[in-house]
């Protein structure tokens, strides 16, 4: 089963196209690397699959269904961290944990505690996440989107405010996430955005390259 599948798909914003007759599908349980310049698509592309947006024109399937309706199985972590900044990072993943759990009872919302330990965040941290450095806020914001279990991770930008071993280690956790098993059986797959492309690469089974909001190509990394 593919993990998603677009054909054709134009994202216009007014008279702005974001993604032009944009069509390729994307592996389960791969992890996809998509570059470009700023303009490129990049985060359009991702807010579509996380089910956030809708193309103007064309198809596109998300683990065979309608995007907006498989965000149980999805997480996305965007540039912003989506955090709230007067709740410490265990109250702001209880917060989030909890909602996904109310959404119809779903059951794949994992313990906020582990999720925190596992990006090397202490879950007892009293201090409102206002206080934390922008690296902390980011592994926040790693362990949110871990804790919702997802079978489609999607990261814009995870690497922002890093330092390089703050990044070997996430990569890490990331190589460690993909072969958690899941209850219904199937792969987990990974897209990721980054500037840091030489850093991800290890990680990377493909790299899907974006121009001005068209498809340019798609190529196995070595190490795939």
């Amino acid at each position: 089963m593919s993990a998603a599948e677009l054909t054709n798909v134009t994202k216009l914003y007014g008279r702005f196209a974001a993604l032009k007759n944009l069509s390729l599908s994307l592996e389960a349980g791969a992890v996809y690397l998509v570059l470009g310049e700023n303009g490129a698509g990049k985060s359009s592309l991702l807010r579509m699959l996380a089910g956030l947006s809708t193309p103007t024109r064309g198809k596109l399937t998300v683990l065979g269904g309608q995007a907006n309706r498989q965000q149980k199985r999805v997480a996305y972590m965007s540039h912003a961290t989506m955090l709230y900044d007067e709740l410490t990072g265990m109250e702001n993943l209880t917060y989030y944990t909890g909602l996904r759990k109310g959404a119809g009872d779903c059951e794949c919302a994992g313990s906020p505690e582990m999720a925190l330990r596992a990006v090397g965040l202490d879950p007892h941290l009293k201090k409102p996440v206002s206080e934390y450095s922008q690296g902390m806020r980011q592994r926040v914001s790693l362990a949110r989107v871990l804790a919702a279990d997802p079978e489609l991770l999607l990261l814009d930008e995870p690497f922002s405010n890093l330092d390089v071993q703050s990044v070997a280690q996430m990569l890490d956790l990331l190589k460690d996430f993909r072969t958690w098993p899941l209850a219904n059986g199937n792969a987990r797959t990974i897209v990721l955005t980054t500037h840091q492309a030489e850093l991800a690469m290890p990680l990377c089974d493909h790299v899907l390259r974006l121009q001005a909001g068209e498809f340019v190509s798609m190529e196995a990394t070595v190490s795939a």
